[in-house]
């Protein structure tokens, strides 16, 4: 698989907005903001910082290590950080575990993001004068969700069948910039409303009574994990496309923060437009104090608050906001559905357009199954994968990382990076840290997960 020039990144920037966009996606632009609107606002941002610095970083350095010395799918680069046949299986079954998972957030994931996609046509139909397609267009109806699926996954698969280059890093080197320029604009937009300020409290301060509520914490771990594409093998695969010589510390310190920061301005439009929302006259919270249609806030709050803003505005807004989430969508699944594509690419010996097609095919049948079983398996699939695989997987990770591959081995891994020093704080900490740290930390916050 990486034996070629053009199944490596041609370039660093071409692999921080690649990652980036993986990282960078609905976990952050629709899950971020409606954890935290959920979990307190700035109780929920502190714990989720503290997690992303203590937790989402290291394990991200561990994944892309991994993925890099392997050059190989998620389950056979596990398995060649093995000295013996036991731990080799073992590292093969947590990796090829990450791919079944990468697999099953596509089910939920096309899904969101098809609805991306039907509410960014919404406003242009009813501009044209076509009410009814619009209606139809802004309906969860099977129809719609059934239509809207299939077209995402065949937008993803036109990206993936290119290949590393002149698909997914061509194409988030695109998308990405033009994702940040939207979020920046429509932040800016959003905080000169009336009540913005209300909802720009609630992110900023936190309540200090909730931080260790195991609401929150499981909520932040697995909000984590998920914005970080951290347990679905992506990022072992995007580092099995990285060169030898490349600094993973600094690498994935720019992937981080840009994550980091893309999650905060997400927060920093969502939930003061929320408050916009309440000043308008639109209903965003239950007699009980919980927030309302909390799983689909982006779909119910915000077009309610741009019907609120009136003339072409609204129509405008509604567009440009639907096709920042759409891109968002588009740079994380690429990464996600290439976690399989890769895997069957390189065991089965076909080629990249073959295994693109069966890997999306697959993934369309199981998302039509989910569209079909909605009230079942859509709620099911997010908290199986988001907060039960991804944080058991990264604990896996972390375990096996530091107890299986050998110091002397992953001196030589260090070394081999262009500036790495591994006599420097970092480098001499990080394999000590992930050995023993993480995995307590991961261990103490999933017994909370088990306990609620």
């Amino acid at each position: 698989m990486a034996s070629t020039n053009s199944n490596h990144f041609s370039s660093k920037l071409g692999f921080i907005m690649a990652a980036a966009g993986s990282a960078v996606g609905v976990g952050n632009i629709w899950g971020f903001p409606t954890q935290a609107a959920t979990h307190g606002g700035g109780a929920f941002l502190l714990v989720y910082l503290v997690l992303i610095l203590i937790l989402g970083y290291p394990m991200l350095v561990a994944e892309l290590m991994i993925g890099r010395h392997g050059q190989t799918n998620p389950a056979d680069a596990m398995a060649k950080l093995g000295g013996n046949t036991l731990s080799r299986s073992i590292g093969k079954v947590i990796g090829f575990t990450s791919i079944i998972t990468a697999t099953l957030i596509c089910t939920f994931y096309t899904i969101l993001s098809g609805w991306f996609v039907s509410f960014a046509l919404a406003p242009i139909a009813e501009i044209s004068g076509f009410s009814e397609a619009s209606d139809w267009l802004m309906d969860f109806s099977v129809s719609r969700n059934l239509l809207f699926t299939t077209l995402f996954i065949l937008m993803v698969i036109c990206v993936i069948r290119q290949g590393v280059q002149q698909g997914i890093e061509r194409w988030s080197k695109r998308l990405m910039p033009l994702l940040l320029i939207i979020l920046i604009l429509g932040v800016g937009y959003i905080l000169t409303l009336p009540g913005a300020m209300t909802g720009l409290k609630v992110l900023l301060v936190p309540d200090f009574s909730r931080v260790w509520d195991p609401d929150v914490l499981v909520g932040a771990l697995g909000q984590t994990f998920f914005s970080l594409s951290v347990g679905a093998g992506a990022m072992m695969v995007y580092g099995a496309y990285l060169n030898r010589d490349d600094h993973l510390g600094k690498l994935t310190a720019y992937v981080t923060l840009t994550d980091t920061c893309v999650a905060f301005l997400a927060a920093l439009m969502i939930i003061p437009a929320m408050y916009v929302a309440q000043h308008n006259g639109v209903q965003i919270f239950a007699e009980d104090g919980s927030l309302l249609n909390s799983d689909t806030l982006v779909f119910t709050v915000l077009p309610a608050l741009f019907d609120t803003l009136g003339g072409n505005l609204q129509y405008l807004l509604a567009f440009i906001f639907f096709v920042l989430m759409t891109i968002a969508g588009l740079t994380s699944a690429i990464s996600i559905v290439e976690v399989p594509t890769s895997y069957l690419a390189e065991k089965k010996e076909m080629s990249r357009n073959k295994a693109t097609y069966l890997v999306g095919a697959l993934i369309l049948v199981l998302s039509l199954t989910v569209v079909m079983n909605f009230g079942q398996l859509f709620g099911f699939m997010i908290t199986l994968t988001t907060e039960r695989a991804q944080p058991l997987i990264a604990l896996g990770i972390a375990i096996y990382l530091g107890w299986v591959w050998q110091r002397n081995g992953l001196l030589k891994e260090i070394q081999a990076q262009d500036g790495a020093d591994n006599q420097s704080m970092f480098w001499r900490i990080w394999p000590v840290y992930v050995k023993f740290i993480c995995p307590l930390l991961i261990t103490l916050i999933i017994v909370q997960l088990f306990n609620k």
